[in-house]
């Protein structure tokens, strides 16, 4: 029987190509625009571009937030991509303080303009960047990350960057100009991905892959 992943619809995400992903790799995907279909969801995917706050002002005004909370204490698995993942974190500071869904403890800040060594570099970080273990998490089994390689490379694009309270949320990182940066949080089945595994190539669908057999 095929695996039925809602994925939010709330006019800020790149749906067509996160739903493409998710039908690959065999899942029958429903695109929710309303409140109802978030509750009754059994694998829940948010995904998002664009600038945090407004991702959160359209979320509040569709009345999605609550249900996407509701959802999160189930115990029911939870996928949130690019920005989508940033939204689980507490708050953001992405042209002003915004709160967000606080699924995660953790703050939004900007990736700093200067390298480690003090050099200016470009953001946003776009492209491909290999994943590294958490400093502690250094387990990927039984996790999303279970069929990864440390070394593999994924499709990054963002400017922000998510911040962990308890570092054992921060499941992998990358490493961008010389700087840590978190790139997959985790508490208990909820999940999120800075990257977009729906443009990671092989990689990208190992992850839907295991997300799919939570």
């Amino acid at each position: 029987m095929k695996k039925c992943v809602t994925v939010l619809d709330y006019g800020v995400g790149n749906l067509f190509s996160v739903s493409q992903a998710f039908t690959f790799c065999g899942a029958e995907v429903k695109l929710a625009d309303d409140a109802a279909e978030i509750i009754r969801a059994d694998y829940l995917v948010l995904p998002g571009v664009g600038a945090f706050g407004d991702a959160m002002t359209e979320l509040n005004r569709r009345g999605f937030t609550e249900p996407i909370k509701r959802f999160a204490a189930s115990g029911k698995p939870f996928l949130g991509i690019c920005l989508g993942m940033q939204m689980m974190m507490e708050s953001s500071d992405e042209f002003g303080r915004h709160a967000g869904l606080g699924l995660i403890q953790g703050h939004v800040q900007a990736i700093p303009p200067e390298d480690a060594s003090g050099l200016r570099h470009k953001i946003p970080h776009i492209g491909w960047n290999p994943l590294w273990p958490g400093r502690e998490s250094p387990e990927w089994k039984n996790t999303v990350l279970e069929t990864v390689t440390p070394g593999d490379a994924v499709y990054f694009v963002h400017s922000f960057t998510a911040n962990c309270t308890d570092s054992r949320h921060s499941l992998a990182e990358t490493e961008y100009a010389g700087r840590r940066l978190t790139a997959v949080v985790k508490s208990g089945p909820l999940y999120g991905c800075q990257f977009h595994p729906e443009k990671s190539g092989p990689v990208g669908l190992k992850i839907i892959l295991q997300f799919l057999q939570l």
